[in-house]
C-alpha cells in the first residue's frame, strides 16, 4: 500500500514539474544579474487555475453553465478579449485533467492554458545603493544626480564613451514632455509618493468613473490599478488628500510599490525634471499610471497581468490618454491569453514596450515573452552599456529584438524617496517608453502605428548591433523628435 501511495505521489509531483518553466522579472540588482525565476500554475487559494477562451458564438451564460456543471467558478471575464475567462476549479483537480476537460470541448473552446505563477527566485535588495552627486553640464537640469545619468547625456563619465546616449539634452530643446500623456508601468506598482515622482503620477480625474468589473466589482482606482489585492480589499466612505471619495462597497485598488522594481522603471520614464531633486526622467512632465500585478516578493501570475492590461484598455476607452504600456518582465513560457490581451491593447491604440530579457540568449532561437509576440504594437528592447556595447546579460535577436537602449548602471528612483543604480533590459525598456511619450507630447495626434515606425527609424547605427537587433542601432530621442 505504501508503495502504491509513493508511486501516486511521484506521478503528481512529476505532472506539476512538467508545467514548470523558466520565467523571470527583468530586475538586476547593482552589479548583479538576477537568476532565472520559476513558473508554475498558480496556487489554488481562490486564484484561477485556468485561462480559457471560448469561441465568439458562445455567450457568457453558456460559459457559466459549463463551468457550473464541472464544479468550476468563473473568477473573471476579460472584457477586452471576447470569450476569455479565468476559471477557478472548486475541486482543486490536477491541472492536466482540467486542461483536458476544456480542450476536449473543441466545438466551444479555442484554447485553454494554465494560469502560470511568476516567482522571482532571487530576493530583491530593498536597501537603495547611495549614488554620488556630480556636477551637471551647461544646459542640463538642476537635478543633483543628473551627472550620473549617462543614458541621457554621456560625456564619457565613469569610463563611458561620449555620445553613447539617447541625446536627451538636444531632445529637450524640442519638448520636455506633457502632462496630457499617460504611460502605464505594468510591474510591481510605483511609489506614487516619491518626492521625484509625485507631481508626475496619474490620478484618476473626476470625469472618469470608478473602474467597474462584472466579477470583481467596483474598484477605487485613484492612483491606478492593483491586480494583486483589489479583490481582497474594501474601502470605507472616506476621502483622501486629493479629495477623491472611496465609494461604499468599492475595493481599494492601491498600486503602491512594495518591491522597488516598478518605481525604478517609472523614474526612468518620468521623474520630475529640473526640480532640484534627485534625477531627471526622460519626460520632465508626464503622467505615470501604475499597473501592479507583482507583489512584494516579485510574485504574480499571468491572469493578473492580463487583468491589469484589461484595466488599462478600459481607462483608455473612458477618456484617459493612455498611449504606452511599459513592461519590464518576461518568460520563456508562451501564453496565448496574454498575447490576446496585448493585441487588444494595440487595437485600442496602446503601444506595448517589452524588455527583451536578461539571459544572454538569442530570442530568434529561444523565444522570450511578451517581447517575442509578433504583434504590431509590441516593441522589444535590448540593453546597452555606457560604451554602446550590448550588455553581457542582454538578450538579442536579429528578427525579434527591435531596438537597443541604455540598460546598464542606470540611476533612478527607489522606495522611500531614495535612488539606486540598477542594470537590466528592465531599465532599457522604459528608455524607449519615455522616448515614445516625448514623441506623443510633440505630436499629440500621432497614431500608434506611426509612433512605432518613428521609433524604429530613429536610431544611431552601431556596427556591433548589426545582426543583434532589427534596426542595428541605439535609439536616439533627438532624432525621434526631428532634431
Amino acid at each position: 500500500m505504501v508503495a502504491v501511495i509513493l508511486v501516486a505521489l511521484a506521478a503528481v509531483v512529476g505532472q506539476i514539474g512538467r508545467w514548470r518553466s523558466m520565467l523571470k522579472v527583468q530586475d538586476i540588482t547593482p552589479k548583479k544579474v538576477t537568476k532565472p525565476a520559476s513558473i508554475k500554475p498558480a496556487e489554488t487559494d481562490g486564484t484561477p487555475e485556468l485561462l480559457v477562451r471560448f469561441k465568439k458564438n458562445v455567450p457568457l451564460s453558456q460559459i457559466e453553465r459549463i463551468a457550473g456543471a464541472n464544479n468550476d467558478r468563473i473568477e473573471d471575464e476579460i472584457e477586452s478579449v471576447s470569450g476569455l475567462v479565468a476559471i477557478d476549479d472548486l475541486d482543486d483537480a490536477d491541472i492536466s485533467q482540467l486542461l483536458r476537460q476544456y480542450e476536449s470541448m473543441s466545438d466551444l473552446v479555442d484554447y485553454a492554458e494554465p494560469n502560470f505563477e511568476i516567482a522571482l527566485d532571487d530576493s530583491v535588495d530593498r536597501n537603495s545603493r547611495p549614488v554620488a552627486e556630480s556636477s551637471n553640464p551647461v544646459g542640463a537640469p538642476n537635478d543633483p544626480l543628473f551627472g550620473d545619468q549617462w543614458a541621457l547625456n554621456n560625456t564619457g563619465q565613469n569610463g563611458g564613451k561620449a555620445n553613447a546616449h539617447i541625446d536627451a539634452l538636444k531632445a529637450w530643446a524640442k519638448t520636455r514632455g506633457s502632462a496630457e500623456v499617460v504611460v502605464a508601468v505594468l510591474d510591481t506598482g510605483v511609489d506614487y509618493t516619491h518626492k521625484d515622482l509625485v507631481e508626475n503620477m496619474w490620478i484618476r480625474p473626476a470625469s472618469v468613473p470608478l473602474y467597474y468589473d462584472n466579477e470583481l466589482g467596483t474598484a477605487e482606482d485613484l492612483h491606478g490599478f492593483d491586480a494583486v489585492n483589489v479583490a481582497n480589499q474594501s474601502a470605507g466612505s472616506n476621502t483622501d488628500e486629493y479629495g477623491g471619495g472611496y465609494s461604499g462597497g468599492a475595493s481599494l485598488s492601491d498600486p503602491m510599490d512594495d518591491n522597488g522594481h516598478g518605481t525604478h522603471c517609472a523614474g526612468i520614464i518620468g521623474a520630475e525634471g529640473n526640480n532640484g531633486e534627485g534625477i531627471s526622467g526622460i519626460n520632465w512632465n508626464v503622467k505615470i499610471m501604475p499597473l501592479k500585478f507583482l507583489g512584494r516578493g516579485g510574485f504574480g501570475n499571468v491572469k493578473d497581468a492580463i487583468e491589469a492590461i484589461n484595466y488599462a484598455i478600459d481607462r483608455k476607452k473612458n477618456g484617459v490618454n493612455l498611449r504606452v504600456i511599459s513592461a519590464s518582465w518576461g518568460s520563456t513560457q508562451r501564453s496565448k491569453a496574454l498575447e490576446d490581451a496585448i493585441k487588444a491593447a494595440g487595437d485600442a491604440g496602446i503601444l506595448f514596450v517589452a524588455a527583451a530579457g536578461n539571459s544572454s540568449t538569442d530570442n530568434d532561437r529561444r523565444a522570450h515573452y511578451p517581447s517575442n509576440y509578433d504583434l504590431p504594437n509590441v516593441l522589444s528592447v535590448a540593453a546597452l552599456d555606457r560604451n554602446d556595447l550590448l550588455a553581457n546579460f542582454s538578450n538579442y535577436g536579429a528578427k525579434t529584438v527591435h531596438v537597443a537602449a541604455p540598460g546598464r548602471e542606470i540611476t533612478s528612483t527607489w522606495l522611500g524617496d531614495q535612488y539606486r543604480e540598477a542594470s537590466g533590459t528592465s531599465m532599457a525598456a522604459p528608455q524607449v517608453s519615455g522616448i515614445a511619450a516625448l514623441i506623443i507630447a510633440n505630436d499629440a495626434k500621432i497614431s500608434m502605428a506611426k509612433l512605432r515606425e518613428r521609433i524604429l527609424k530613429s536610431s544611431d547605427p552601431i556596427d556591433t548591433l548589426l545582426g543583434k537587433v532589427v534596426v542595428g542601432g541605439r535609439l536616439n530621442a533627438a532624432k525621434a523628435l526631428g532634431e
